[in-house]
Protein backbone atom coordinates (compact mmCIF):
# COMPACT_ATOMS: atom_id res chain seq x y z
CA UNK A 1 0.00 0.00 0.00
CA UNK A 2 2.86 2.37 0.83
CA UNK A 3 4.45 1.85 -2.57
CA UNK A 4 1.12 2.38 -4.32
CA UNK A 5 0.48 5.64 -2.45
CA UNK A 6 4.01 6.89 -3.21
CA UNK A 7 3.62 6.17 -6.92
CA UNK A 8 0.15 7.68 -7.03
CA UNK A 9 1.30 10.82 -5.23
CA UNK A 10 4.18 11.27 -7.70
CA UNK A 11 1.80 10.96 -10.65
CA UNK A 12 -0.59 13.48 -9.09
CA UNK A 13 2.16 16.02 -8.44
CA UNK A 14 3.41 15.69 -12.02
CA UNK A 15 -0.12 16.05 -13.40
CA UNK A 16 -0.92 19.07 -11.29
CA UNK A 17 2.40 20.73 -12.07
CA UNK A 18 1.85 20.27 -15.80
CA UNK A 19 -1.73 21.50 -15.66
CA UNK A 20 -1.09 24.53 -13.48
CA UNK A 21 2.05 25.48 -15.41
CA UNK A 22 0.02 25.55 -18.59
CA UNK A 23 -2.86 27.39 -16.96
CA UNK A 24 -0.57 30.11 -15.68
CA UNK A 25 0.47 31.29 -19.16
CA UNK A 26 0.68 35.06 -19.59
CA UNK A 27 -0.80 37.61 -21.99
CA UNK A 28 -4.44 36.66 -21.62
CA UNK A 29 -7.52 38.70 -21.02
CA UNK A 30 -8.35 36.80 -17.82
CA UNK A 31 -4.80 36.04 -16.71
CA UNK A 32 -5.72 32.42 -15.97
CA UNK A 33 -5.14 30.76 -19.30
CA UNK A 34 -2.94 30.95 -22.37
CA UNK A 35 -4.11 33.09 -25.33
CA UNK A 36 -6.10 31.54 -28.15
CA UNK A 37 -4.04 33.59 -30.61
CA UNK A 38 -4.78 34.94 -34.06
CA UNK A 39 -3.35 32.25 -36.33
CA UNK A 40 -4.46 28.74 -37.27
CA UNK A 41 -1.41 27.28 -35.52
CA UNK A 42 -2.03 29.27 -32.33
CA UNK A 43 -5.60 27.98 -32.21
CA UNK A 44 -4.38 24.40 -32.64
CA UNK A 45 -1.83 24.92 -29.86
CA UNK A 46 -4.57 26.28 -27.61
CA UNK A 47 -6.76 23.27 -28.42
CA UNK A 48 -3.93 20.87 -27.53
CA UNK A 49 -3.27 22.80 -24.36
CA UNK A 50 -6.89 22.47 -23.24
CA UNK A 51 -7.08 18.75 -24.12
CA UNK A 52 -3.92 17.96 -22.16
CA UNK A 53 -4.97 20.20 -19.29
CA UNK A 54 -8.27 18.34 -18.91
CA UNK A 55 -6.49 14.98 -19.17
CA UNK A 56 -4.27 16.12 -16.30
CA UNK A 57 -7.33 17.22 -14.33
CA UNK A 58 -9.04 13.83 -14.84
CA UNK A 59 -5.86 11.97 -13.81
CA UNK A 60 -5.57 14.12 -10.70
CA UNK A 61 -9.21 13.55 -9.74
CA UNK A 62 -9.00 9.78 -10.24
CA UNK A 63 -5.66 9.32 -8.47
CA UNK A 64 -6.54 11.65 -5.60
CA UNK A 65 -9.93 9.97 -5.29
CA UNK A 66 -8.42 6.47 -5.06
CA UNK A 67 -5.71 7.66 -2.71
CA UNK A 68 -8.00 9.44 -0.25
CA UNK A 69 -10.59 6.66 -0.43
CA UNK A 70 -7.87 4.16 0.48
CA UNK A 71 -6.52 6.34 3.27
CA UNK A 72 -9.95 6.84 4.82
CA UNK A 73 -11.46 3.38 4.27
CA UNK A 74 -8.43 1.33 5.21
CA UNK A 75 -7.05 3.39 8.06
CA UNK A 76 -5.65 1.71 11.17
CA UNK A 77 -8.30 3.21 13.47
CA UNK A 78 -10.94 1.14 11.65
CA UNK A 79 -8.97 -2.01 12.24
CA UNK A 80 -7.62 -2.42 8.71
CA UNK A 81 -4.72 -4.83 8.39
CA UNK A 82 -1.95 -4.10 5.91
CA UNK A 83 -1.57 -6.71 3.21
CA UNK A 84 1.83 -8.37 2.95
CA UNK A 85 2.69 -8.62 -0.75
CA UNK A 86 5.39 -7.15 -2.95
CA UNK A 87 4.98 -7.61 -6.70
CA UNK A 88 1.86 -8.03 -8.80
CA UNK A 89 2.53 -8.51 -12.48
CA UNK A 90 -1.01 -7.61 -13.52
CA UNK A 91 -0.95 -4.32 -11.60
CA UNK A 92 2.49 -3.46 -12.97
CA UNK A 93 1.29 -4.03 -16.54
CA UNK A 94 -1.88 -1.99 -16.01
CA UNK A 95 -0.20 1.08 -14.50
CA UNK A 96 2.44 0.96 -17.23
CA UNK A 97 0.05 0.40 -20.14
CA UNK A 98 -2.53 3.05 -19.22
CA UNK A 99 -0.04 5.99 -19.08
CA UNK A 100 1.55 4.72 -22.30
CA UNK A 101 -1.81 4.78 -24.07
CA UNK A 102 -2.54 8.26 -22.73
CA UNK A 103 0.85 9.55 -23.90
CA UNK A 104 0.32 8.08 -27.38
CA UNK A 105 -3.14 9.66 -27.61
CA UNK A 106 -1.61 13.03 -26.70
CA UNK A 107 1.40 12.61 -28.99
CA UNK A 108 -0.55 11.96 -32.20
CA UNK A 109 -2.30 15.37 -32.47
CA UNK A 110 0.72 17.15 -30.97
CA UNK A 111 3.02 15.68 -33.63
CA UNK A 112 0.64 16.77 -36.40
CA UNK A 113 0.67 20.34 -35.08
CA UNK A 114 4.46 20.34 -34.68
CA UNK A 115 4.89 19.26 -38.30
CA UNK A 116 2.82 22.27 -39.39
CA UNK A 117 4.80 24.60 -37.13
CA UNK A 118 8.10 23.50 -38.66
CA UNK A 119 6.91 23.68 -42.27
CA UNK A 120 8.03 27.15 -43.38
CA UNK A 121 8.02 26.28 -47.08
CA UNK A 122 6.08 28.16 -49.78
CA UNK A 123 6.07 31.42 -47.85
CA UNK A 124 4.75 34.59 -49.48
CA UNK A 125 7.14 36.95 -47.66
CA UNK A 126 10.58 36.35 -46.12
CA UNK A 127 11.78 38.59 -43.28
CA UNK A 128 15.26 38.37 -41.77
CA UNK A 129 15.08 39.28 -38.07
CA UNK A 130 18.36 40.01 -36.28
CA UNK A 131 18.64 40.47 -32.53
CA UNK A 132 20.92 43.16 -31.15
CA UNK A 133 21.55 44.33 -27.61
CA UNK A 134 18.81 45.54 -27.22
CA UNK A 135 16.69 45.96 -30.33
CA UNK A 136 15.54 44.05 -33.41
CA UNK A 137 16.41 44.63 -37.04
CA UNK A 138 13.89 43.64 -39.71
CA UNK A 139 15.00 43.13 -43.30
CA UNK A 140 12.33 42.35 -45.87
CA UNK A 141 14.17 40.19 -48.35
CA UNK A 142 13.71 41.15 -52.01
CA UNK A 143 11.82 44.31 -50.97
CA UNK A 144 14.80 46.63 -50.30
CA UNK A 145 13.32 47.55 -46.91
CA UNK A 146 15.12 47.28 -43.56
CA UNK A 147 14.94 49.11 -40.25
CA UNK A 148 15.59 48.83 -36.51
CA UNK A 149 12.79 48.45 -34.00
CA UNK A 150 13.51 50.06 -30.63
CA UNK A 151 11.69 50.38 -27.34
CA UNK A 152 9.36 53.39 -27.46
CA UNK A 153 8.44 53.59 -23.77
CA UNK A 154 9.75 56.93 -22.46
CA UNK A 155 12.61 56.75 -19.99
CA UNK A 156 10.57 58.87 -17.56
CA UNK A 157 8.16 55.96 -17.23
CA UNK A 158 10.97 53.46 -16.75
CA UNK A 159 12.53 55.57 -13.97
CA UNK A 160 9.11 56.13 -12.35
CA UNK A 161 9.17 59.88 -13.07
CA UNK A 162 5.92 59.54 -15.01
CA UNK A 163 2.87 57.26 -14.93
CA UNK A 164 3.23 54.00 -16.85
CA UNK A 165 1.33 53.77 -20.14
CA UNK A 166 -0.98 51.00 -21.31
CA UNK A 167 1.78 49.38 -23.38
CA UNK A 168 4.60 49.89 -20.92
CA UNK A 169 7.78 48.12 -22.15
CA UNK A 170 5.96 46.42 -25.06
CA UNK A 171 5.75 49.38 -27.47
CA UNK A 172 8.23 50.15 -30.25
CA UNK A 173 9.05 53.02 -32.56
CA UNK A 174 8.94 50.89 -35.72
CA UNK A 175 6.75 47.75 -35.68
CA UNK A 176 7.15 44.78 -37.98
CA UNK A 177 4.37 45.25 -40.54
CA UNK A 178 2.90 42.26 -42.39
CA UNK A 179 -0.14 41.70 -44.62
CA UNK A 180 -3.05 39.56 -43.49
CA UNK A 181 -3.73 36.28 -45.26
CA UNK A 182 -0.08 35.81 -46.29
CA UNK A 183 2.41 33.24 -45.02
CA UNK A 184 5.32 35.08 -43.42
CA UNK A 185 8.60 33.18 -43.05
CA UNK A 186 10.82 34.61 -40.31
CA UNK A 187 14.56 33.93 -40.52
CA UNK A 188 16.16 34.52 -37.14
CA UNK A 189 19.76 35.26 -36.18
CA UNK A 190 21.65 37.52 -33.77
CA UNK A 191 24.52 39.96 -33.95
CA UNK A 192 25.95 39.56 -30.46
CA UNK A 193 24.37 37.14 -27.94
CA UNK A 194 21.46 34.70 -27.98
CA UNK A 195 18.03 36.36 -28.14
CA UNK A 196 14.57 34.84 -28.52
CA UNK A 197 11.74 36.20 -30.68
CA UNK A 198 8.49 35.49 -28.82
CA UNK A 199 4.97 36.62 -29.75
CA UNK A 200 2.36 34.58 -27.80
CA UNK A 201 -0.61 35.57 -29.98
CA UNK A 202 1.19 34.09 -32.99
CA UNK A 203 2.32 30.94 -31.14
CA UNK A 204 5.88 31.80 -32.17
CA UNK A 205 8.95 31.52 -29.96
CA UNK A 206 12.28 30.89 -31.61
CA UNK A 207 15.89 31.55 -30.56
CA UNK A 208 18.06 34.00 -32.48
CA UNK A 209 21.62 32.65 -32.30
CA UNK A 210 24.78 34.41 -33.58
CA UNK A 211 26.20 32.68 -36.65
CA UNK A 212 23.14 30.47 -37.07
CA UNK A 213 19.78 30.95 -38.79
CA UNK A 214 16.55 29.56 -37.36
CA UNK A 215 13.26 29.78 -39.17
CA UNK A 216 9.61 29.90 -38.23
CA UNK A 217 6.43 31.22 -39.80
CA UNK A 218 2.99 32.60 -39.16
CA UNK A 219 -0.10 33.73 -41.06
CA UNK A 220 -2.43 36.29 -39.45
CA UNK A 221 -6.11 36.29 -40.35
CA UNK A 222 -7.25 39.69 -39.08
CA UNK A 223 -5.62 43.14 -38.87
CA UNK A 224 -4.31 44.11 -35.47
CA UNK A 225 -1.26 44.72 -33.29
CA UNK A 226 0.34 41.77 -31.52
CA UNK A 227 3.08 42.23 -28.95
CA UNK A 228 5.87 40.13 -27.54
CA UNK A 229 9.33 40.34 -26.01
CA UNK A 230 12.77 38.82 -26.12
CA UNK A 231 12.45 35.62 -24.09
CA UNK A 232 16.16 34.92 -23.61
CA UNK A 233 18.21 36.62 -20.91
CA UNK A 234 20.45 38.68 -23.19
CA UNK A 235 22.06 41.31 -21.01
CA UNK A 236 21.43 44.47 -19.04
CA UNK A 237 18.44 45.75 -21.06
CA UNK A 238 16.87 42.36 -21.76
CA UNK A 239 13.56 43.61 -20.33
CA UNK A 240 13.57 46.56 -22.75
CA UNK A 241 13.58 44.58 -26.01
CA UNK A 242 9.93 44.35 -27.11
CA UNK A 243 8.41 43.02 -30.31
CA UNK A 244 5.44 44.53 -32.08
CA UNK A 245 3.83 42.92 -35.13
CA UNK A 246 1.27 45.01 -36.97
CA UNK A 247 -1.00 43.14 -39.39
CA UNK A 248 -2.62 45.26 -42.10
CA UNK A 249 -4.54 44.61 -45.28
CA UNK A 250 -2.48 43.66 -48.37
CA UNK A 251 -3.28 47.06 -49.90
CA UNK A 252 -2.06 48.95 -46.84
CA UNK A 253 1.03 46.76 -46.76
CA UNK A 254 2.01 47.89 -50.25
CA UNK A 255 1.51 51.52 -49.22
CA UNK A 256 3.69 50.93 -46.15
CA UNK A 257 6.49 49.39 -48.24
CA UNK A 258 6.48 52.43 -50.53
CA UNK A 259 6.64 54.79 -47.54
CA UNK A 260 9.60 52.88 -46.10
CA UNK A 261 11.49 53.09 -49.41
CA UNK A 262 10.81 56.83 -49.61
CA UNK A 263 12.04 57.32 -46.03
CA UNK A 264 15.22 55.38 -46.84
CA UNK A 265 15.81 57.58 -49.89
CA UNK A 266 15.39 60.74 -47.81
CA UNK A 267 17.79 59.37 -45.18
CA UNK A 268 20.38 58.58 -47.84
CA UNK A 269 20.02 62.06 -49.35
CA UNK A 270 20.76 63.54 -45.92
CA UNK A 271 24.35 62.40 -46.25
CA UNK A 272 24.89 64.63 -49.28
CA UNK A 273 24.11 68.03 -47.71
CA UNK A 274 25.53 70.16 -44.95
CA UNK A 275 23.51 70.27 -41.76
CA UNK A 276 23.10 73.17 -39.36
CA UNK A 277 24.06 72.77 -35.71
CA UNK A 278 20.41 72.97 -34.57
CA UNK A 279 19.43 70.18 -36.98
CA UNK A 280 22.26 67.94 -35.81
CA UNK A 281 21.49 68.57 -32.13
CA UNK A 282 17.81 67.75 -32.59
CA UNK A 283 18.52 64.59 -34.57
CA UNK A 284 21.39 63.68 -32.25
CA UNK A 285 19.25 63.91 -29.13
CA UNK A 286 16.68 61.53 -30.63
CA UNK A 287 19.39 59.08 -31.72
CA UNK A 288 21.18 59.29 -28.36
CA UNK A 289 17.98 58.64 -26.39
CA UNK A 290 17.20 55.62 -28.57
CA UNK A 291 20.61 53.96 -28.81
CA UNK A 292 22.90 55.38 -26.11
CA UNK A 293 20.98 56.55 -23.06
CA UNK A 294 20.39 53.04 -21.66
CA UNK A 295 24.12 52.71 -20.91
CA UNK A 296 25.42 56.29 -20.75
CA UNK A 297 22.20 57.58 -19.08
CA UNK A 298 19.86 60.32 -20.36
CA UNK A 299 21.99 63.16 -18.96
CA UNK A 300 25.30 61.62 -20.00
CA UNK A 301 26.35 60.79 -16.43
CA UNK A 302 27.11 57.17 -17.37
CA UNK A 303 27.45 54.20 -15.01
CA UNK A 304 31.20 54.10 -14.28
CA UNK A 305 33.34 52.15 -14.63
CA UNK A 306 31.46 50.00 -17.16
CA UNK A 307 29.76 52.89 -18.97
CA UNK A 308 31.86 56.07 -18.75
CA UNK A 309 30.29 59.49 -18.34
CA UNK A 310 30.03 61.68 -21.42
CA UNK A 311 28.94 64.87 -19.66
CA UNK A 312 31.89 67.01 -18.66
CA UNK A 313 34.56 64.34 -19.05
CA UNK A 314 36.27 61.94 -21.45
CA UNK A 315 36.63 62.13 -25.19
CA UNK A 316 33.37 64.04 -25.59
CA UNK A 317 35.01 67.24 -24.26
CA UNK A 318 38.60 66.66 -25.39
CA UNK A 319 39.26 68.99 -28.37
CA UNK A 320 41.95 66.62 -29.65
CA UNK A 321 39.78 63.50 -29.42
CA UNK A 322 37.21 64.17 -32.15
CA UNK A 323 38.65 61.50 -34.46
CA UNK A 324 38.85 59.01 -31.60
CA UNK A 325 35.23 59.82 -30.77
CA UNK A 326 34.21 59.05 -34.34
CA UNK A 327 36.19 55.79 -34.32
CA UNK A 328 34.55 54.53 -31.12
CA UNK A 329 31.03 55.24 -32.38
CA UNK A 330 31.77 53.70 -35.78
CA UNK A 331 33.75 50.63 -34.64
CA UNK A 332 32.87 50.16 -30.98
CA UNK A 333 35.42 49.15 -28.38
CA UNK A 334 36.67 45.57 -28.17
CA UNK A 335 36.19 43.89 -24.82
CA UNK A 336 33.46 46.27 -23.69
CA UNK A 337 29.70 46.60 -24.14
CA UNK A 338 30.21 49.45 -26.63
CA UNK A 339 28.89 48.14 -30.01
CA UNK A 340 29.96 49.27 -33.46
CA UNK A 341 27.28 51.55 -34.92
CA UNK A 342 28.91 51.99 -38.31
CA UNK A 343 26.87 49.19 -39.84
CA UNK A 344 23.62 49.94 -38.02
CA UNK A 345 23.15 53.71 -38.06
CA UNK A 346 23.11 56.03 -41.07
CA UNK A 347 25.88 58.61 -41.60
CA UNK A 348 23.40 61.34 -40.63
CA UNK A 349 22.54 59.60 -37.36
CA UNK A 350 26.20 58.99 -36.49
CA UNK A 351 27.19 62.57 -37.29
CA UNK A 352 24.26 63.89 -35.29
CA UNK A 353 24.87 61.80 -32.18
CA UNK A 354 28.60 62.68 -32.07
CA UNK A 355 27.75 66.36 -32.47
CA UNK A 356 25.14 66.06 -29.73
CA UNK A 357 27.48 64.30 -27.30
CA UNK A 358 30.13 66.97 -27.80
CA UNK A 359 27.75 69.88 -27.26
CA UNK A 360 25.01 68.66 -24.86
CA UNK A 361 24.98 68.78 -21.03
CA UNK A 362 27.28 71.80 -20.96
CA UNK A 363 30.07 70.19 -22.99
CA UNK A 364 29.86 73.04 -25.55
CA UNK A 365 32.92 72.10 -27.58
CA UNK A 366 31.46 73.72 -30.68
CA UNK A 367 32.47 70.67 -32.74
CA UNK A 368 30.13 69.94 -35.64
CA UNK A 369 30.35 66.68 -37.59
CA UNK A 370 28.78 66.50 -41.03
CA UNK A 371 27.22 63.27 -42.42
CA UNK A 372 29.43 63.56 -45.49
CA UNK A 373 32.54 63.25 -43.28
CA UNK A 374 31.13 60.09 -41.66
CA UNK A 375 30.27 58.62 -45.03
CA UNK A 376 33.80 59.30 -46.26
CA UNK A 377 35.19 57.42 -43.25
CA UNK A 378 32.89 54.46 -43.93
CA UNK A 379 33.78 54.35 -47.62
CA UNK A 380 37.52 54.49 -46.88
CA UNK A 381 37.40 51.30 -44.82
Amino acid sequence: MGRLIHTAFSVVLLSLFTGFAQASSINTSSGWNMPVGVTEISREVYGLHMIILWICVVIAVVVFGVMFYSLITYRKSKGAKAAHFHENTTVEIIWTAIPLVILVLMAVPATATLKKMYDASEADIDVLVTGYQWRWRYEYLEEDVSFFSNLATPRDQIYAADAKGDNYLVEVDEPMVVPTGKKIRVLLTANDVIHSWWVPDLAVKKDAIPGFINETWFEIDEPGIYRGQCAELCGRDHAFMPIEVKAVSPEDYVVWLDSRREAAAVEAAGSDRDWEMDELMERGMATYNTYCSACHQPEGQGLPPMFPALAGSGISIDPDALEAHKAIVLHGRTGTAMPAFGATLSPAEIAAVITYERNAWGNDTGDLVQPSAVRALLESQ
